[in-house]
């Protein structure tokens, strides 16, 4: 009975400091990527975070509003270019991926009318066997 419960302690002493390193390594990265909401942009108060292991893919679901400017920024890891970010539409008909420009940290790009899109976000290959992806989106004042 005391291996059991001195496993349980263990196990929950683990789980809790992976937790805060996990969190506190978004933290950073949150703040780096902050780097590219400039003045001109007002954060929509989300911030989009998922820990993403090997070749796995995050996916947010977003409503964007039309007549507005945004701007999506995505990272992972303590410099740019290691996260690769895709927006689909609610059909999967892809609107835009960094991967076509060089991955890209942001995207600017203006909306005539309000949609639902999908953005999926993956560790670009070979960077990283696991990291923390962060999104931000902003839109012009």
């Amino acid at each position: 009975m005391k291996k059991y419960i001195f496993s349980l302690i263990t196990i929950a002493i683990f789980s809790f400091t992976f937790a805060t390193k996990a969190s506190a390594q978004c933290d950073t990265i949150a703040t780096l990527c902050g780097k590219h909401m400039t003045s001109k942009y007002i954060s929509d108060g989300q911030s989009y975070r998922a820990l993403l292991l090997d070749q796995e893919v995050a996916e947010f679901h977003v409503t964007l509003f039309g007549g507005s400017t945004y701007r999506i920024a995505a990272c992972s890891g303590l410099s740019d270019g290691n996260l690769i970010f895709s927006v689909f539409d609610q059909e999967r008909n892809l609107l835009f991926s960094n991967n076509e420009h060089k991955n890209a940290p942001y995207w600017d790009f203006r909306l005539k009318s309000t949609v639902d899109v999908i953005i999926e976000a993956q560790l670009a290959g070979g960077n990283a066997a696991s990291g923390c992806a962060v999104l931000l989106i902003g839109f012009k004042q």
